[in-house]
């Protein structure tokens, strides 16, 4: 097996936040995650420093490397210049390239969050598409944002939005040219691989519980990570992932 930490210190923000952590645990005092999530940045950094693959392992399949709003508020905090932050960013990918994400729960919704924000980018050249979010998926939201959904036209005319229309303004119909500029960049830089592996190792998880797997949002499997909660992510729980 490689080296782990030799695979983190290839990526730039791994580079940028672990300089000489001294484990004061500032960064988790200033954390608001780790306020309400079972969630310490300074044990995952000072897991990472610790250089052990084993515990590097159980990292990348752990929930709690998912609870990181990357909010950067640690950044501010932190007396030799680290950021913990990123170093959870650096391990979220390492997790998702080796395939390790897909054993957490809040892993396995990285496949949910590829098949909204991720593809809505190359649908319509928004991340964040406010008519392709599907109420019945939304049940917190009340009746609102179905009533949007309805009244769309009226509601973003009002909001001075161009709701598809051609031209300038937000929310205005991004040309094809462009959605296919997109995609090249993605192929390009591998974005588009990076979205392929995700798929790959969501469906060999999927075999392993036994459950459908295909393509778009109505799939068994895509329901399942985008709605299944297990009560065990807060202060609140008593099993604390990180402790184990």
């Amino acid at each position: 097996m490689e080296n782990l930490y030799d695979l983190l210190t290839e990526d730039v923000r791994f580079e940028e936040g672990l300089k000489a952590c001294m484990n004061c645990g500032v960064c988790t005092a200033i954390c608001p995650a780790a306020e309400f999530y079972n969630y310490d940045p300074r044990k995952i950094v000072d897991l990472v420093q610790s250089r052990d693959n084993d515990e590097i392992i159980k990292l990348l399949k752990a929930d709690s490397i998912w609870y990181c709003g990357e909010c950067m508020s640690c950044k501010t905090r932190c007396p030799r210049g680290n950021t913990p932050g990123f170093v959870i960013m650096a391990l979220r990918t390492l997790s998702q390239k080796l395939g390790y994400f897909v054993e957490s729960e809040k892993g396995r919704q990285q496949l949910a969050i590829k098949r909204t924000v991720g593809e809505n980018i190359f649908k319509y050249g928004y991340c964040a598409a406010t008519y392709a979010v599907n109420p019945t998926l939304h049940p917190e939201q009340g009746p609102i944002w179905e009533y949007i959904l309805d009244n769309s036209d009226d509601v973003f005319e009002r909001l001075g939005g161009q709701l598809n229309g051609i031209g300038t303004g937000p929310l205005r119909k991004i040309p094809q040219e462009a959605l296919d500029e997109l995609k090249k960049i993605f192929d390009v830089t591998g974005g588009t691989e990076f979205f392929n592996t995700i798929e790959e190792h969501s469906k060999r998880k999927a075999l392993e519980m036994g459950i459908e797997f295909s393509k778009g949002t109505e799939d068994e499997y895509f329901i399942e990570v985008y709605t299944t909660n297990n009560g065990n992510h807060t202060i609140n729980d008593t099993h604390t992932e990180q402790d184990e």
